[in-house]
């Protein structure tokens, strides 16, 4: 077979595994992404995610995970939604999961079907090819999959920071092969974003210091997934009933209109039980039925304690009376972070429930944080 055929036959496995873009880049054509990474870390603005900065050496450029890489293979698969994800912005006694994470774990789904198009590649071109060798990665690995992404024509990163297609919006989930072989490369993708501002504007917490920039520690996603401690009283308010994520500026994005739910991969379908679920339930999970409800979906590695604490946080914005008695058992919780939560939640929904609690308990708390927390969200209800 001509290695000049390869690429064509490869676009055309991929696709028929279920990856809706497929693209080739060479290794070095985003020179510039780890510039802007040591920017980033520089300012501080990937708060807690210390891994970020730990492995940034491996994290700018593909040759700096793996030397011998000659070219990239990057791919995306859609889970454009059905139904708008911000319908229910205004369903107080329900909480919000992000379009993703509603469905299995797209971490295991796309790698699965990436390891498979590598078997497929390595022996299809092994036949004709001197030996080569091939590594894949979704983004639990340090690899800047967006720029990349970009590079290989799948889209561009737009000013939101995620990848915009002009197919499928942005809702692609991005995975990446790693290869000696000298592959074709494609035309990197062109940004048309233009003079829209929608998703700057839809962002609650204003995470965006500019066009194309993201300050991680203003960001619902991060606040919900990976901060560990509580949430800044800042943001509690606007996070509203969100509990795991936050679609706004993927949702406004115009190129969605183009992405239609019926070529999103089937394995993404939504679990009924994470569409809407209700507050109330959610709060009554220990850890044995957290990982019990969550099994299979990307929300079991944040843990109990931290879908606990985004969940109070989201009933206490709720103005539901009835989920007082769900909050007030949460006032001894072990997690120190679910009690700080269970506070303020507390203070919003029945402040004379919170006065006798806190007088209550006065004598018996020992620690400061938590104290802290008393006093803070006394402020609140005087």
């Amino acid at each position: 077979m001509a290695q000049d055929k390869l690429e064509h036959r490869l676009k055309a496995k991929a696709a028929e595994l279920g990856f809706v873009a497929c693209g080739i880049a060479h290794a070095g054509a985003a020179p510039r992404a780890g510039e802007r990474l040591r920017q980033w870390l520089a300012d501080g603005r990937h708060g807690d995610m210390i891994w970020m900065e730990e492995r940034k050496h491996h994290r700018e450029s593909p040759a700096g995970l793996w030397p011998e890489v000659r070219s990239v293979i990057a791919l995306g698969m859609s889970y454009a939604p059905k139904d708008d994800p911000l319908r229910l912005a205004d369903e107080g006694g329900v909480g919000r999961i992000s379009v993703y994470a509603q469905g299995p774990d797209y971490h295991d789904v796309v790698k699965r079907q990436l390891k498979a198009l590598g078997r497929w590649l390595a022996a299809e071109a092994g036949r004709d090819l001197p030996p080569f060798d091939l590594k894949v990665f979704v983004d639990t690995a340090p690899v800047m999959e967006k720029p990349l992404a970009e590079a290989a024509g799948l889209g561009w990163q737009g000013k939101h920071t995620n990848l915009v297609s002009r197919e499928h919006g942005s809702w692609l989930f991005l995975g990446a092969i790693y290869t000696t072989l000298d592959l074709e490369p494609d035309e990197g993708g062109i940004n048309t974003c233009g003079s829209c501002d929608a998703c700057q504007t839809a962002c609650p917490t204003d995470a965006f210091p500019r066009p194309y920039q993201l300050d991680a520690r203003r960001c619902i996603s991060y606040l919900t997934i990976e901060h560990a401690g509580p949430i800044p009283h800042e943001f509690r308010a606007v996070i509203g009933n969100r509990i795991y994520g936050c679609d706004d500026c993927l949702a406004v994005c115009p190129w969605n209109k183009f992405a239609a739910a019926a070529n999103a991969n089937l394995a993404f379908h939504p679990r009924a039980e994470l569409v809407a679920p209700e507050l109330a339930d959610i709060l009554a999970l220990d850890d044995a039925s957290f990982r019990q409800v969550f099994a299979g979906s990307p929300i079991k590695r944040i843990g109990r304690d931290r879908m606990i604490r985004n969940t109070l946080i989201a009933a206490g914005n709720s103005g539901d009376r009835a989920l007082v008695t769900s909050v007030a058992v949460l006032l001894d919780d072990p997690a120190p972070v679910v009690r700080d939560a269970a506070i303020w939640a507390l203070a919003q929904l029945d402040p004379a429930r919170f006065r006798e609690e806190q007088i209550r308990r006065a004598a018996g708390e020992i620690d400061p944080a938590i104290i802290a927390a008393w006093r803070q969200a006394d402020t609140m209800v005087a």
